[in-house]
């Protein structure tokens, strides 16, 4: 994100690479940023920030963040507060299965029909948190 667009929602997944719950946070994070509030919320690699690029740095730092974490290890959330990101909410999509138990996702590689409905479940709940935040 340039710092000279308007303030988003920074909106940042796990990485958790091969697991289906962390294919479902990355889904939700695409979910919102292109299609559920779009003009309003961004996403950033979480990587970047583990290797402290000053720019990606800045984006947390100066941008309301939420963290959307696969399993309870809260990853995302943990190596965002640790660069002192600046963190207002934090989902699980283990949190979203447990509502949802009949979308339990079969597929690590690709997401399956049940994977991408959790997905944009998910990515509802946190929609409304983004409507929130921004006091729409």
């Amino acid at each position: 994100m340039k710092s000279s667009q308007r303030a988003k929602v920074i909106v940042i997944p796990c990485s958790g690479i091969g697991k289906p719950l962390g294919s479902v946070s990355r889904e939700a994070v695409y979910e919102l940023i292109e299609n559920a509030r779009r003009q309003v919320t961004d996403t950033i690699c979480l990587a970047l920030l583990i290797r402290g690029d000053k720019e990606a740095l800045q984006v947390v730092q100066n941008n309301k963040c939420i963290t959307i974490d696969g399993c309870p290890m809260q990853c995302a959330k943990k190596n965002l507060e640790h660069v002192s990101g600046n963190l207002v909410a934090s989902y699980r999509a283990v949190d979203v299965l447990k509502k949802h138990r009949n979308l339990k996702p079969k597929s690590v590689t690709f997401l399956d029909q049940d994977g991408k409905k959790l997905a944009v479940a998910l990515a509802a709940e946190v929609a409304t948190k983004v409507d929130e935040i921004l006091g729409r």
